[in-house]
């Protein structure tokens, strides 16, 4: 997608999703056969509902009807949340992430090891974050603290058998 084309739908787009209380986090334009396909990824600190979503989408496609952003060509427009497994890249994906199980790619290895790491977020500010390292082998998690400017890729960790906070204040 053209820088033009992208700052055009994203200066359309954003206002409208910011007037629902979520954020625009990408905007992606693609060729689908014959049709392009715009897909624009939304979130929030609480989630994103599928009645979100839909609302959003006919806002959207009224919003692109009205302006010539698309041009004349016809498209497909797709609405929704991020997946489990998209990367963190911004401050506000780690505030999101607290209690969740990260792995991350280090930018360089360091005094405690490889340039990879699995730790739980503990806390985030605006300088890094502090983790809890889970033990190997039966030995307790340990404490430790990185900066973002040591992250060079990180992304959330499924777990199938984490216990929901909800569940543990039962």
């Amino acid at each position: 997608m053209s820088t033009t084309q992208s700052d055009r739908l994203r200066g359309l787009l954003e206002p409208l999703v910011a007037a629902k209380g979520l954020d625009l986090e990408e905007i992606e334009l693609s060729r689908a056969g014959k049709r392009r396909m715009l897909r624009i990824i939304v979130d929030s600190d609480e989630g994103v509902e599928l009645d979100a979503c839909a609302e959003l989408s006919r806002e959207v496609s009224d919003k692109l009807d009205e302006s010539d952003v698309m041009g004349e060509d016809e498209y497909v427009l797709e609405v929704s949340s991020p997946g489990a497994d998209r990367p963190l890249t911004e401050h506000r994906h780690y505030v999101r992430a607290i209690g969740r199980l990260v792995k991350f790619q280090l930018s360089a290895e360091d005094e405690k090891g490889a340039g990879e790491l699995v730790a739980r977020i503990l806390d985030v500010d605006d300088e890094g974050m502090d983790l809890e390292v889970p033990g190997v082998k039966g030995r307790k998690a340990t404490a430790r603290r990185i900066a973002f400017t040591d992250i060079a890729k990180a992304r959330v960790e499924i777990e199938f058998n984490r216990k929901d906070k909800k569940e543990e204040e039962a």
